[in-house]
C-alpha cells in the first residue's frame, strides 16, 4: 500500500455520516486512469480516490448480476448466500446492508435496481413479484426504479420531446441498422442517458434531505447493450489501450477447456448490441476492438456523471459529511478470450473498481494491494455505523485501509465462484451429464498463481507470473503437481474457514450461551 497523504479530519466521527453506494454494472476493474490505463479517462473516480482509499486488487464474489450483488449486499460467499444465478431468490434468512442500516437509523433509499429474486417461502404461487429476478432488496424505499427493460428511462425521454421512446429500439444508433456495430450517436443526449435520468433523480432526492442519509444509486451502464452518445461514442478509436488477452482465435480457445467449449457458441450477439442475432462467433477480431472503443466510451460517460453527482453534495453542503462507496457488481469480458460479458473463470469477469472515501478520515490518497472482496463492504459499512450483522460474514472492514493504516493478517489471495446450472431449462445438466449441483467452479488467485476448481470437470491452473492472460493451463503438468496440490488444498481450507458461522461461534453450557467471536 502506498502511503497515503495525513491531514485533520474534517467531521468529527461521533456525527452520523451520510452514506453514498455507487454501483456501476459491468465496470472492469482495470478501466481507471488512476491505475494507468492506456486510454480511458476517468477524471471524476481520480478525484474521488486522491481523497479517498482505492483498492486496485478488488474482486466480485461470483456472476452475474443477482450472484454477484448477493456477496456485495450480504457480505456472503456464494458459498452460504447459494445465490446462484439470475432468478436464485436470496435466503429471507439473511441480512443485508440495508436492513443493517435501518437499524443505525437510516432510511436506506434505491435509485435503480439490486436484481435479487425474493424468497418465494410464504409468498402466494400467484404472486407477481415471483416472475422476475429484478426484485428490491429488502430494507431499501424505493425511490426511482430502473431495471432492465428501463420504462422509467424511456417515459422520461418521452416527456422531453423523444417521441419515438416507445422501446429499447432508441439505443440503435441513428443511421445503423438493428444489430449494426456502430459507432454512431443514438437519438439522445449525454445529457439524456440513463445515467444521467438516474443521477438527475438522486440530486433531486437530495436537496429534501434534512438528516443523515443512505443512497444507493445502482447505474445500468457501461453494462450492454453497446452504444452511447455524443461525445462519448467516438471518444475511442478501436484497438486502443492495452492488448487484447485471447488466444491465437476463437478455435483455440474454445478447445483449451470443456466449459469454454460448451459455453462460448451459446453465447448470442444480442445481449450485446441491440437487435442483433447470432452467435458471438459470428464476429471477428475486428468487431471486438469496435465494441470495446464504445464500451470505454460508456465508462467516460458515467464517470461524467459522476462527476455532476460530487458537485451536487458540495452544493447540498454535504460532501464534508458523505461517505461514498463507488463500486461494481462484475466486470466485462471486453472482448478477451474472444468474448464479451460476464461469467466463467477469466480475470476479465471479476476484477472490478473499488474507491471508499470517508471524511471523517484524517488519510487520503491511498492506494491498497491486498486483495479485497466485495464481500468487504457490509462489514466495512456494518464498522463504520457501529452496527452488527444478524449472521456470519465472509467479507472483513476495510476500514483500517480507509484510515490509513494496513489490514492486520489480510488475505493474501481473491477467491470467487461461478455457478453455470440451468434449473429452468437443463440444457447444461444435459450436455455434461452433470448433476445440477456439480455444474459449479471456485476461483482461488494471488500474485502469482491461479487455479479454477470445477466441481466435475478438470481444473485449470495459471502461473500468472509468466502467463498473466491467463492462456497456459499447466494443471496437467507433472513438473507443477505439487503447485496444484497446494493450492487446491488452499482452496478446501478456504472453504473450510468460511462455512456458516452464524451459530458455529456460540457454545450452550450450564451457565448459558457463551459466545466467543474472533477479533
Amino acid at each position: 500500500m502506498q502511503n497515503p497523504t495525513s491531514i485533520e479530519p474534517r467531521i468529527e466521527k461521533t456525527r452520523r455520516p451520510n452514506i453514498l453506494l455507487i454501483t456501476a454494472d459491468q465496470w472492469r476493474g482495470d478501466c481507471l486512469s488512476a491505475i494507468g490505463h492506456a486510454c480511458v479517462k476517468t477524471p471524476n473516480v481520480d478525484a474521488l480516490a486522491r481523497q479517498g482509499t482505492l483498492f486496485r486488487r478488488h474482486y466480485a464474489g461470483a456472476a452475474p448480476c443477482s450472484p454477484a450483488r448477493a456477496t456485495l449486499y450480504t457480505g456472503l460467499y456464494q458459498m452460504n448466500h447459494r445465490v446462484c444465478r439470475n432468478g436464485s431468490p436470496l435466503d429471507a434468512r439473511f441480512d443485508n446492508l440495508a436492513l443493517a442500516a435501518r437499524r443505525a437509523g437510516y432510511d436506506p433509499t434505491l435509485f435503480g435496481y439490486t436484481d435479487t429474486a425474493p424468497d418465494p417461502r410464504g409468498m402466494d404461487a400467484n404472486d407477481p413479484h415471483l416472475t422476475s429476478y429484478e426484485g428490491v432488496l429488502p430494507g431499501f424505499t424505493s425511490r426511482q426504479l430502473l431495471p432492465e427493460h428501463e420504462k422509467q428511462w424511456l417515459s422520461w425521454l418521452r416527456s422531453r420531446g423523444h417521441a419515438d421512446a416507445v422501446s429499447r429500439d432508441i439505443h440503435i444508433p441513428v443511421g445503423a441498422e438493428a444489430g449494426d456495430i456502430s459507432d454512431a450517436a443514438p437519438a439522445y443526449s449525454s445529457d439524456e442517458t440513463q445515467t444521467a435520468f438516474l443521477a438527475g433523480e438522486f440530486i433531486r432526492w437530495l436537496g429534501d434531505q434534512d438528516r443523515p442519509w443512505f443512497a444507493h444509486v445502482s447505474f445500468l451502464r457501461p453494462h450492454p447493450p453497446f452504444s452511447v452518445p455524443d461525445p462519448f461514442n467516438r471518444m475511442f478509436k478501436p484497438g486502443e489501450g492495452p492488448a487484447f488477452a485471447r488466444a491465437a482465435n476463437r478455435e483455440a480457445e474454445e478447445a483449451s477447456h470443456p466449459y469454454l467449449a460448451y459455453a462460448m457458441p451459446r453465447t448470442g450477439k444480442g445481449a450485446f448490441i441491440h437487435g442483433a442475432t447470432g452467435p458471438l462467433s459470428d464476429w471477428n477480431g475486428e468487431d471486438f476492438a469496435a465494441i470495446r472503443a464504445i464500451y470505454y466510451g460508456m465508462i467516460a460517460e458515467v464517470d461524467a456523471q459522476l462527476g455532476r453527482i460530487w458537485q451536487a453534495l458540495k452544493d447540498a453542503g454535504a460532501w464534508d459529511n458523505t461517505l461514498i462507496v463507488f463500486t461494481s457488481d462484475h466486470a466485462e469480458m471486453a472482448g478477451d478470450h474472444w468474448t464479451l460479458g460476464k461469467g466463467g473463470f477469466f480475470d476479465g469477469s471479476y476484477h472490478i473498481p473499488l474507491v471508499i472515501r470517508d471524511p471523517a478520515s484524517g488519510a487520503t490518497g491511498g492506494i491498497v494491494d491486498g486483495f479485497t472482496s466485495a464481500a468487504d463492504i457490509f462489514p466495512t459499512l456494518c464498522e463504520r455505523l457501529g452496527i452488527e450483522a444478524k449472521n456470519g460474514l465472509d467479507g472483513r472492514s476495510l476500514m483500517p485501509f480507509v484510515n490509513g493504516g494496513s489490514g492486520q493478517d489480510w488475505r493474501d489471495a481473491a477467491f470467487w465462484e461461478f455457478d453455470f446450472r440451468d434449473i429452468a431449462g437443463g440444457e447444461t445438466e444435459r450436455y455434461f451429464g452433470l448433476k445440477s449441483n456439480e455444474c459449479n467452479l471456485a476461483v482461488i488467485r494471488d500474485a502469482q498463481f491461479k487455479y479454477v476448481h470445477f466441481a466435475a470437470l478438470p481444473p485449470l491452473l495459471f502461473n500468472l507470473s509468466d502467463d498473466p492472460m491467463e492462456l497456459d493451463n499447466i494443471a496437467g503438468d507433472p513438473a507443477h503437481a505439487a503447485i496444484r496440490l497446494e493450492y487446491a488444498e488452499k482452496l478446501l481450507s478456504l472453504r473450510a474457514r468460511h462455512l456458516d458461522q452464524t451459530l458455529a461461534y456460540t457454545e450452550l453450557t450450564e451457565k448459558g450461551p457463551v459466545t466467543r467471536r474472533p477479533s
